[in-house]
């Protein structure tokens, strides 16, 4: 795993997204008992020899929770805003209310081989998995990284998968790493990017926090607090169209039921909107949410009560929460993403920060 980035994030900047609280370190890992690991592939240069390389690709998989998610489940809800994507196991997520597997991001022709590896993950921590117990649905996301990587050699292996749910921890980081290596959004480079918000203590003092892969968008379209960066940047921007995906995962610390995180997830959207997507034909923009509270256990329980008590005060400022977290874990994708030369010397340009700080500048936003 790569070290922490020298580039700063969207707050060390000066910029301040939303009016929200963050959690401690702004990552959806303040979200107690959340982790996220990397493991990243960066190998040749050149010309592409489909099957060798270049290679600029990795995964990353999020864990609920310290336990045994098979054994305790969060409830969960997914959104689907445009479908030209995958999210294996969402159909279960969406029928059932709940997640039973770590959650694994890589790029679009590897999913098979992460989903492979997610069923040994479990099938070592749960020997009854498929003889007393029901079988398991892994929840694998994907991004399209064929502009940076040899997305034919399906680089990213067994070994991997379960290196980085292995070094999961707390501390996340951003950029060009893991799912996020060979990704860029907005007509730069981007990739991985985090971020949290806290709701006010009389609803509870809840955290909520997101984590994107961002692969998306026009580099006119770029929009950073309203500004449009995009129109008035100066850059070689190389690659400025991209038709690609975003995949959203947003945790909480809320009590709340399946519908509720539902709706949560469904709110992605607007903060999409809000850094200039559209949310094109080819784009698979698909948000998954999920609770750290009122796990349910295998093989069952009686019907809980939780998330039922929550008012629309408490939803509101969780909607909110989201809203302004997606947005600035986006930002923060762009942010920590340095320049990156990939197959047949293509270029994803780094957002050059010095003259995106002066243009916020001149709008009156720094």
């Amino acid at each position: 795993m790569l070290g922490r980035k020298l580039r700063r994030r969207v707050r060390e900047c000066g910029i301040r997204i939303g009016v929200m609280d963050t959690g401690e370190q702004d990552m959806i890992t303040d979200v107690s008992g959340v982790s996220v690991g990397h493991t990243t592939l960066i190998q040749g240069a050149g010309k592409l020899v489909p099957g060798q390389g270049p290679i600029r690709t990795g995964v990353t998989v999020i864990l609920p929770h310290e336990g045994n998610v098979y054994e305790m489940k969060p409830r969960a809800g997914v959104h689907v805003q445009n479908g030209a994507g995958e999210l294996t196991g969402a159909l279960q997520v969406m029928e059932w209310g709940l997640l039973e597997t770590p959650i694994a991001m890589t790029n679009t022709l590897n999913v098979g081989l992460v989903h492979d590896a997610l069923v040994d993950y479990m099938l070592d921590r749960n020997p009854d998995i498929g003889l007393e117990a029901e079988v398991i649905l892994p929840v694998v996301g994907e991004c399209d990284d064929s502009y940076l990587n040899d997305i034919r050699g399906r680089h990213v292996k067994r070994e991997h998968v379960l290196e980085a749910a292995r070094i999961a921890g707390r501390e996340v980081v951003e950029g060009s790493v893991g799912a996020g290596t060979g990704m860029s959004a907005l007509g730069f480079k981007a990739g991985i990017g985090t971020a949290s918000r806290k709701t006010a203590d009389d609803f509870g003092g809840h955290l909520l926090g997101v984590l994107v892969v961002a692969n998306f968008g026009d580099d006119h379209d770029l929009r950073i607090d309203g500004v449009p960066i995009g129109k008035e940047i100066e850059a070689d921007r190389g690659g400025s169209s991209n038709d690609g995906s975003i995949i959203t995962v947003i945790a909480t610390s809320a009590p709340l039921n399946s519908s509720q995180l539902h709706r949560i997830a469904a709110r992605v959207p607007l903060a999409l909107g809000r850094v200039g997507s559209v949310c094109s034909n080819s784009s698979g923009d698909i948000s998954i949410a999920f609770s750290t509270a009122g796990r349910i256990p295998v093989p069952g329980s009686s019907p809980s009560k939780i998330g039922e008590a929550a008012s629309a005060e408490m939803l509101n400022q969780l909607f909110r929460a989201t809203v302004e977290a997606t947005e600035e874990a986006i930002l923060n994708s762009l942010f920590a993403s340095e320049t990156m030369t990939g197959r047949d010397d293509n270029v994803s340009p780094g957002l050059p920060i010095d003259e995106t700080l002066r243009i916020m500048s001149k709008h009156g936003r720094l």
